[in-house]
């Protein structure tokens, strides 16, 4: 089976012990017997702890909380996403006092957020929160916390509950919230959103997306596949006689979280097509890539299907 590697941070490869070469976010690949269970270990720098795995087929299908995998045609994919730091040491990057809450965000080998109050909450953070302003705010008339670090944003209620966490290229707060995402599409698209806050959660009020940039000919249909996620005005990409399905085509894509180029193994398989692999949901921290296809006439699409 191949199997690729992927790493958030630029780390070396050892299979069995014996050193394979750099990985990084630049996809790697090597040919695996799964029933060999090849001893596989990932070493980063910036005084990271590397992560040790047997690769076999209980991995597949139960990876370790510090990894994604993506299962493909006759192929996976291994993403090291989080390691932890070699210091342990308890580190305060920020804290303040909200409605009778003590709200700390803190360092210790990974980053989190506690409140302790009526009682006691502890959420893990990324690696963006190491630097972190807290802010009193409201929305909709009640106070929240806006914990910042870098472009993402966590808000969490009077209860030290969390209601919103994601990364923004804006937020504004007062009657309502109004954030600005950037999602990583090749039409650089940008979604606004509002939501109105009732004292337990946020209510999305209306969601707009915009395509910044028009696509090249040749990713046309990735970025078809963008639009209908990120719910965009994805008819426009569709043909007159495809259009009156545009209100069916999300039911029949399914649920998928992400779209992903395919493998160089895929177009040797099925040759040169116009295709995208989309990703959906197994299991916690599992993925399965399904691969979806489309004809186009007059640069438009006029078919979607499935690749058997």
């Amino acid at each position: 089976m191949r199997i690729y590697f992927l790493s958030y941070k630029p780390a070396i490869l050892k299979l069995n012990g014996l050193y394979i070469g750099g990985i990084d976010l630049f996809e790697k690949h090597i040919e695996i017997d799964l029933s060999d269970s090849v001893l596989a270990e990932i070493v980063p720098g910036e005084n990271l702890q590397p992560v040790n795995f047997f690769i076999n087929e209980r991995l597949l299908f139960a990876p370790p909380e510090y990894m994604d995998v993506y299962l493909m045609e006759n192929e996976a994919l291994i993403y090291i996403r989080e390691y932890g730091n070699k210091s342990l040491n308890i580190s305060v990057i920020a804290q303040t006092r909200f409605c009778g809450n003590l709200v700390t965000v803190f360092s210790q080998g990974g980053v989190y957020v506690s409140v302790e109050g009526g009682d006691y909450k502890l959420y893990p953070l990324s690696n963006k929160f190491r630097s972190a302003l807290l802010e009193e705010q409201t929305i909709s008339g009640l106070p929240v916390l806006a914990v910042r670090g870098g472009n993402s944003l966590l808000i969490l209620s009077d209860s030290g509950k969390k209601i919103f966490l994601n990364d923004v290229e804006s937020a504004s707060f007062g009657n309502d919230l109004n954030v600005r995402i950037a999602f990583e599409t090749c039409t650089a698209a940008k979604a606004d959103c509002t939501y109105y806050y009732d004292g337990e959660k946020l209510v999305l009020q209306t969601s707009r997306t915009v395509e910044t940039h028009k696509p090249e000919k040749n990713v046309l249909h990735f970025a078809f596949f963008e639009s209908v996620l990120t719910c965009g005005d994805f008819a426009e990409y569709l043909s007159d006689e495809l259009k009156p399905k545009a209100n069916v085509m999300k039911s029949y894509l399914g649920e998928f979280v992400s779209v992903t180029v395919p493998t160089e193994k895929f177009y040797a398989v099925h040759g040169d097509i116009r295709a995208a692999g989309l990703v959906y949901p197994k299991a916690s921290n599992l993925f399965e890539v399904k691969y979806f296809a489309v004809d186009i006439e007059n640069s438009k699409i006029s078919n979607v299907f499935p690749v058997e």
